[in-house]
């Protein structure tokens, strides 16, 4: 009677709608499992930047609340960071900006990025544009970054000095130089073919570059100074607090 009933089921085609309609819940419900097991294990809030930047002195502020001497770090700093707004926590990891370090850790982590905050010195970046694009062109041209695409926050950081300059400035010089630097580094990806080339391209071809064209990586700027002119003074860490509880 069964094999009748299938047959029956068979000849009219309901059987095997219902046997597709099974395989459809079942792949739609493995990829929702793979993709909630990938953001499970990307909940990291990285600190990226060369040195001198900032960013250890910006961990200290969000786990502590409290100014330390910092110096140039060599290491992984990692904790765990209470945000006010949701009360959930996120962990903030802070990687060192040393040119020979910064590479090898972020191989190592950026797999567990949830969201990335790339700390600048407004102060001094008319000196070390080249530098600070160089390293931002590589973490947004990263195949794994791409893939996942965590929100990045360009954090202006040091704004309580009289040198520093503003979010919307740094984003226009940014752009002018990743421009050129995207047309450098195409040319020498020509010499060795695209078998060698493990980078996605950045933004929209034949255009200028504009970090509104990668999506879907989300870039946003904001201002900060980790500290004031005075060791008394509280920081401005406002904007990125915001961002924190926008992408936790």
């Amino acid at each position: 009677m069964l094999l009748d009933f299938f047959q029956s089921e068979t000849n009219d085609g309901t059987f095997y709608g219902i046997v597709v309609a099974i395989i459809v819940v079942l792949l739609s419900l493995a990829v929702f499992i793979i993709r909630r097991s990938g953001q499970s294990k990307r909940q990291g809030i990285l600190l990226l930047g060369i040195c001198e930047a900032g960013k250890t002195l910006i961990y200290l502020q969000l786990l502590y609340k409290d100014f330390m001497t910092t110096y140039t770090s060599i290491d992984v700093n990692s904790g765990e960071f209470s945000l006010n707004e949701t009360k959930k926590k996120v962990r903030i990891i802070d990687l060192p900006g040393n040119d020979r370090l910064r590479g090898q850790f972020l191989e190592e982590y950026k797999g567990t990025a949830r969201g990335i905050v790339f700390v600048i010195n407004s102060a001094t970046l008319q000196r070390e544009i080249k530098e600070v694009a160089e390293f931002l062109y590589t973490i947004l041209s990263d195949r794994v970054i791409s893939s996942n695409s965590p929100p990045v926050l360009i954090l202006c950081n040091k704004q309580d000095l009289t040198s520093s300059k503003s979010a919307a400035l740094i984003r226009n010089q940014l752009e002018k130089e990743m421009t050129t630097l995207r047309i450098t580094r195409s040319a020498a990806l020509k010499g060795v073919g695209d078998t060698a080339n493990n980078n996605a391209f950045l933004g929209k071809r034949d255009k200028d570059f504009d970090f509104s064209d990668l999506k879907p990586i989300k870039v946003d700027f904001a201002e900060c100074s980790a500290q004031g002119k005075n060791k008394e003074d509280l920081p401005d860490l406002q904007q990125l607090y915001a961002w924190l509880n926008k992408v936790a």
